[in-house]
Order: C-alpha cells, then structure tokens, then sequence
C-alpha cells in the first residue's frame, strides 16, 4: 500500500515547467522531505533561463511578424499573443528568483 502524495511538482502548461504543489504546510514536512522538494525544485530552477530564452525567441519571431502584417486584426493579435509571452517571461522570472533555502517556503 503506498502513501498518499504529501507533495508533487506538476506541468504548467503555460510556463513549460514543474511547479510545486504541496498538499501540507511547509513546516509540516520532514527535514528530509524539505531538502528532497528543494533538490528537486533546483533541478527544475535550473531550467528556466532556457525556458526564458525559448519565449524570448517566439516574441521576437511575432515581433517581426507584426511589424510586417498588413491586416489590422491580425497586428492585435499578434500583440496580445506577445504580451502573453512576456507575461510568461515575467512569472518564469518570479519563479526564477523564489528562495531555496530550508527557511523559505516554496510557492504555492
């Protein structure tokens, strides 16, 4: 019989990375649990500059789409896809920078 998960990183779509989904408050978990969620949220930290650059590359593929676009509508689309982009780059930015020390919480 195996325990129910106290803890999971789980796809966001969105952001094209695992982010944590604790089921417990921080300081219910184990020394061990905290420092294994932690290198596991490091691991996937480290991915995110990637991340970063892959959406970087698709707001300026847009960005020269748009500058070339001739149909009003399409223009707005296209920047309202590229301010979503850049509203990616912002939360991955955020996620980037949460603490990863014992101490500190990891987002929920």
């Amino acid at each position: 019989m195996s325990s129910p998960l106290r803890y999971q990183f789980i796809h966001d779509e969105r952001l094209g990375i695992r982010l944590p989904v604790l089921h417990l408050e921080w300081e219910d978990y184990s020394n061990v649990e905290r420092a294994d969620m932690l290198l596991e949220w490091e691991e996937i930290r480290a991915t995110i500059p990637d991340q970063i650059h892959r959406v970087e590359k698709v707001i300026i593929e847009k960005t020269t789409q748009m500058s070339e676009e001739e149909n009003f509508v399409r223009s707005c689309e296209l920047n309202s896809e590229i301010h979503e982009l850049a509203s990616v780059i912002n939360d991955l930015n955020i996620w980037f920078r949460v603490q990863q020390d014992h101490g500190t919480k990891i987002h929920q």
